[in-house]
């Protein structure tokens, strides 16, 4: 039997051969088209390449693109598991040419590679084309030799395709596979069509025109082609099946799904381990590619897809968790070909595990009242809406799910009483928050957050993404048009741009659609919770609402906030195993430019520990560890040994962001640093490339504060540091490395002129004791005016002179560094007599002072006015003698 995997490989190396570029699939979030929810077909990569916005370095290509079908206008999922080749997830093999080949050669290809390595017998092949495409008819009978009567023209948009309203079209033409007269359907175009004998297996679009306004259709200069062949119909062709749940990779998913049930794979269970197997591949692959569940946009799409299975696998009777123990198994079939399946494999696990756990709380409580609702049901009629909305509110019972639970009992559900009881909810809900003080004065984002709904953020997985203007703000208004040169706040339907939370940042950038408008973003912040707000200029053209435009985040400010963000979780553990387990967050700032760290921490830090705690975060960093992502309830995580961080608000599910690997911290599973945290990060902790400590300092009682730096601007603090010890060195006629010996040289050197210093000053002040002595009221008075002479110098010097015993009362005014300065003495004789306190008070006042202060025998003062020594001094004599 031909695998699954062999015919990718065999459809892959057949255009290869060729001349085609083999181009791995894209992410099933499509990055270059804001209108679509998933990737949907095989050209959605190429978009931008057809219409001449974006060149590579192939004409041709060819790819097995991963398409998913559950959201939007493109929703298989209410079929899925009911008929036979309706699927959420799927591969589309395709090839493509950009104005390289045009019919012929793909038709000639086609039928080549079916009829020759695939083996397909002539007689079994027919084919569509649209009724006006006389070329492809031709072609048809040339390259293929069918006769008119295998050559079925359709009239109808079936077999024309378009990009848009306007843009690239052309006509199709479809290939079918003849499974023979024992199986009931007719001919494409008949009135039997939709039975299974004739199956479309190849879909060939011609894109020749391009289509203007209305009545207008031009030919391209440039022909090109894309085609779609989808692998899981295919294979059933080739392996001789029906059914495409009967190919070989449904095939080891249904059996390993019967297995752990212990439900026969094609009894009265088979629509449930269809429905496991089908949703099994949607959701692992959506969380390859970075999306998790949650209650909006693609990750609620998630949600409602694994939710299906998960009430599923509850039909058959399955009391634990079920779907994660399916993973290896999906592996094993796919991960040669996508091998993000592989290196995602623990954290779909994970992933999926904890959804169930929740969910089958959920779903044992939501059943149960619907049991007991429908009891009160009279027979065939409808689930009233309130009720369906009480699913959904209380126990997170999407709409859909609650119609595929009553599908069984041939009930509907009253689908406009729901969406009543889902308006009613919003009224009250937004008349709540509007009086809820501060919020209520941010009333037009929460206008536009009902209207437009939440911001998909795509910053985990790119920096770059196509989106569409849902509304613009200017001068705090809702407006339509912005032009040139207003400041303006931008609404995407989906963005890169990371919204300031958490301690980091908010991402710049740049929001642009061609030369028609350029926004430049200085900010992003984010309002109610899951809100986007871009702000910036318009610096180009006029940006208006319903603009599709392209999202492109600042690489090198991003790339440095991550490093910083990304180091300040393993400062954060560096300090906890330096410091002590009462280390704890208290604030942090994540910026390009530098990191702020704030911590529970009683006492500073030691210029050991700083020494000790940059030295484990380096080595840290040259491990070059993996930083890995996880989602999980907060609880579940703390309880596997994460840290929360200070001032986070966290939801019913958290990012856990684990950073390099410690056999020793078993309580975290041996990951070094593991904490709850929104912000992105480096991809191994090599990525950070150095971390360097600034200082460390006091924010209030009982918090230290460290700041630091990562990557280049490290380095510039590391190379700023070494060029000043440079000109030191020169300046002091040594090397770098003996530039601490010499400087403690010099400062010994100058303590000790210091020394000698004061001593020649005691000399200089005591000399001549005899001859500037005076006698004022019977006591001898010292008047000295010292000049520069240090005010610290000055007690001494007055002390000396009173030792010497020439005088009884010392007044010395030193005038060093523009002020006065005062100290009066009080010898032991004349202490009855005279109080320096009072001398040295009168002396301040003339220089401007207030006060002073010391002891009867002993006091200081000081004034501003340095010129006034001379009355200060003369202050003193007037006091003495009065």
């Amino acid at each position: 039997m031909t695998s699954s995997n062999d015919i990718r490989a065999t459809f892959l190396d057949y255009f290869a051969r060729d001349g085609h570029q083999v181009v791995e699939s894209s992410p099933l979030v499509p990055r270059n088209d804001p209108t679509l929810l998933f990737t949907n077909s095989g050209m959605v990569q190429f978009k931008n390449v057809f219409t001449g916005q974006e060149r590579r370095p192939y004409s041709r290509a060819t790819s097995s693109q991963k398409c998913l079908r559950a959201g939007g206008k493109h929703n298989d999922l209410d079929n899925v598991g009911y008929t036979a080749r309706h699927h959420t997830f799927f591969e589309m093999l395709g090839n493509f040419s950009f104005g390289d080949y045009f019919k012929e050669q793909a038709i000639l290809h086609a039928w080549t590679l079916l009829t020759r390595d695939f083996a397909l017998p002539k007689e079994k092949l027919l084919v569509t084309v649209y009724s006006e495409d006389e070329d492809a008819a031709a072609l048809w009978r040339k390259v293929a030799g069918l006769s008119d009567d295998r050559i079925i023209r359709i009239p109808t948009s079936d077999n024309f395709w378009r990009m848009g309203d306007t843009g690239p079209c052309g006509p199709c033409s479809e290939i079918f596979f003849d499974h023979g007269p024992s199986i009931p359907g007719g001919p494409p175009g008949s009135p039997d069509e939709d039975g299974d004998r004739f199956i479309e297996i190849w879909n060939l679009v011609f894109m020749q025109f391009e289509e203007g306004p209305p009545g207008i259709r031009a030919p391209l200069p440039r022909p090109s082609i894309d085609t779609g062949m989808g692998l899981e119909r295919f294979a059933a062709i080739l392996q001789g099946k029906h059914d495409n749940y009967d190919i070989d990779t449904f095939r080891a998913l249904i059996l390993a799904s019967a297995e752990v049930t212990g439900q026969d794979p094609d009894g009265p269970f088979k629509v449930s381990h269809r429905v496991v197997a089908d949703h099994l591949r949607s959701g692992a692959f959506l969380m390859a590619d970075g999306v998790m569940p949650s209650n909006e946009g693609r990750g609620y799409v998630l949600r409602r897809i694994l939710r299906r299975a998960m009430r599923h696998a509850h039909l058959m009777g399955v009391q634990q968790p079920l779907l994660f123990r399916l993973v290896p198994a999906l592996v094993r079939q796919m991960g040669g070909a996508f091998p993000e399946l592989l290196r995602a494999q623990s954290l779909i696990e994970e992933t999926l595990r904890l959804e169930e756990t929740r969910f089958r709380t959920l779903l044992d409580r939501g059943l149960g009242l619907l049991a007991e609702e429908t009891a009160r049901l009279g027979e065939g009629q409808s689930l009233p809406g309130d009720v369906a909305f009480r699913l959904y509110d209380t126990f997170g019972f999407p709409l859909d799910l609650t119609q595929d639970a009553l599908r069984a009992e041939g009930r509907g559900v009253d689908t406009a009483g729901f969406e009543t009881a889902m308006t009613e909810q919003r009224r009250r809900a937004r008349a709540a928050w509007a009086g809820s003080g501060e919020a209520a004065t941010e009333t037009l984002w929460f206008d536009l957050r009902e209207k437009v709904g939440s911001t998909e953020f795509l910053g985990y997985s790119t920096e770059k993404a196509e989106g569409e203007i849902l509304a613009l703000v200017v001068d705090g208004q809702v407006v339509d048009r912005a032009a040139a040169g207003q400041e303006v706040a931008v609404l995407l339907n989906q963005t890169p741009f990371y919204a300031e939370s958490g301690g980091q940042v908010g991402d710049t950038g740049l929001i642009s659609a061609g030369d028609a408008c350029r926004i430049v973003v200085r900010d992003t912040q984010k309002k109610l919770g899951d809100l986007f707000v871009h702000l910036g200029t318009v610096s180009h053209g006029e940006a208006s609402t319903s603009l599709a435009v392209l999202a492109e985040v600042d690489h090198d400010r991003r790339s440095s906030i991550r490093a910083h963000h990304s180091a300040t979780h393993l400062l954060h553990e560096a300090l906890r195993r330096r410091l002590g387990n009462h280390v704890a967050q208290k604030g942090s700032l994540n910026a390009p430019d530098r990191l702020r760290f704030d911590v529970s921490q009683p006492t500073p830090m030691s210029p050991a520990d700083l020494a000790w705690v940059e030295s484990e975060v380096n080595d840290r960093i040259r491990q070059n560890g993996e930083v890995t992502t996880r989602l999980m309830t907060p609880e579940a995580a703390v309880e596997v040994g994460a840290t929360a961080l200070f001032g986070e608000k966290y939801g019913d599910e958290v990012r856990v962001v684990g950073m390099g690997h410690d056999p020793l911290a078993t309580e975290k599973h041996g990951v070094y640093s593991l904490e709850l945290c929104g912000g992105t990060h480096v991809a191994r902790t090599g990525d950070i490339g150095l971390f360097k400590i600034l200082g460390e300092s006091a924010v209030s009682a009982g918090v230290r504060r460290v700041e630091a730096v990562t990557g280049t601007a490290a380095l510039a603090v590391i190379e700023a540091a070494e060029r000043n010890l440079r000109e030191a060195a020169i300046a002091l006629k040594s090397t770098p490395a003996e530039v601490p010996a010499r400087v403690a040289a010099l400062l010994e050197e100058r303590r000790k002129l210091e020394r000698d210093m004061a001593e020649l000053r005691k000399k200089l002040a005591t000399g001549g004791a005899a001859a500037e002595v005076e006698e004022v009221g019977g006591l001898r008075l010292a008047l000295r005016e010292l000049g520069e002479t240090p005010a610290r110098d000055l007690k001494g010097i007055a002390d000396a002179i009173l030792k010497a015993g020439t005088a009884d009362v010392v007044a010395l005014v030193s005038t060093a560094e523009g002020k006065a300065s005062i100290v009066v003495a009080v010898g032991e004789a004349a202490r009855g007599g005279a109080d320096a306190v009072a001398l040295v008070r009168a002396a301040s006042a003339a220089v401007g002072g207030k006060g002073g202060g010391g002891r009867p025998e002993m006091a200081q003062a000081g004034g501003p006015e340095a010129d006034k020594a001379a009355e200060a001094l003369a202050a003193v004599r007037r006091a003495i003698g009065a």
